[in-house]
Formats: C-alpha cells, sequence, structure tokens
C-alpha cells in the first residue's frame, strides 16, 4: 500500500488568531501519527512552517513545492524529506495536487484562495476526483461557503459543486474526515 500524501494550502503568515498556528501545529502532527505525507508549499513561514516542522518533528513525511522566485521571501525549507523547486507557480500549483490524495486549505491570504479555487475548478471540470476540505478554524472561512453558496443560488455553478467541499474546524475533525475519504 502506498503513503497518503495530503496537500495542505495555507498562509505564509500566522494570522491574528493564535488558534490558527495551534491548529497547524495539531494538523502537522495528525498528518505523521497517520502516516500520511505532507505536500505543502515548502516554505519555513507562517502557517505552512509551522506545519512542516510539527509534521518533521513527529517522524512525518514531508514534500515541499517552491517556486524559484519565492526561495527567499517564504524562507525555503530545504531540510524536507523531498524539496522541489519550480519555475512558476502554476508549476507549483500543479506539482502539488499531482503528489496529493487530498487537499486541506486552512487560514491564508490570497495565495490560499487562488490554490483552493484553482483544485475547486479542476474538480468542477473533471479533471481529479480528489477530496477538498476548507479547515474551517474559528469560522474562517464561514465568508468563503457564503460566497459558494451564493455562487450557487445565483446559477453560476450547479449545487454538486458543495459536494465538492467539505468544511470542518479543527485539526481532529479535517483528520477523521480524511480517513473516511482516503
Amino acid at each position: 500500500m502506498t503513503m497518503k500524501s495530503i496537500c495542505v494550502y495555507c498562509g505564509a503568515r500566522s494570522g491574528s488568531d493564535p488558534t490558527f498556528a495551534t491548529e497547524a501545529e495539531a494538523l502537522g502532527r495528525a498528518i505523521a501519527a497517520e502516516g500520511w505525507r505532507l505536500v505543502y508549499g515548502a516554505g519555513d513561514v507562517g502557517l505552512m512552517g509551522i506545519v512542516a516542522r510539527a509534521t518533521q518533528a513527529a517522524g512525518g513525511d514531508t514534500f515541499g513545492v517552491i517556486p524559484q522566485h519565492l526561495l527567499a521571501w517564504e524562507v525555503g525549507k530545504t531540510d524536507l524529506t523531498r524539496f522541489v523547486v519550480t519555475e512558476t507557480m502554476h508549476e507549483r500549483k500543479k506539482v502539488m495536487v499531482m503528489n496529493a490524495d487530498a487537499i486541506v486549505v486552512m487560514p491564508g491570504g490570497a495565495g490560499s484562495l487562488d490554490e483552493f479555487f484553482e483544485v475547486l475548478t479542476w474538480r468542477q471540470l473533471g479533471l481529479h476526483g480528489k477530496p477538498i476540505f476548507l479547515m474551517n478554524v474559528n469560522g474562517y472561512w464561514d465568508p468563503l461557503n457564503a460566497l459558494l453558496q451564493h455562487v450557487v443560488d445565483h446559477g453560476f455553478a450547479d449545487a454538486s459543486i458543495a459536494g465538492f467541499v467539505g468544511s470542518e474546524p479543527t485539526a481532529d475533525a479535517i483528520i477523521d474526515a480524511l480517513r473516511r475519504t482516503l
């Protein structure tokens, strides 16, 4: 049986709520405890760095993917199990998704939203069938969930799009949902 890989999109910042960092650490430890591999953006800053360091500290496998132009800005974490440098952001996103069995979107900013919408669009178009989960810590993604429903309500997406995205409030709930779907 091959190792399952979880792609985690998250902020290069830690955000204003300390619970974001606590849950990032819990997610990293839990991924390792399950024997899964973390696939993420290879940064050593913000929630990215927290989830990666927690996975490593718990003995987990890590696969980081970073574009050349972000190596300095996101402080490329080169001590990962596997470290890949890409030419572009698009290539980074493609490599991350192709090397994952599921996607988890933690709190983050424009980059995390870009990653989420691309992977959601790919799912909608049938380019992959991987589960997508929003880690909705303290309701962080409530506005995004409402926006997705708004898009459906106004006829710009089929109601089935809601079935492509799960939303769970904590790392423990995310892990439980992943166990059910992988």
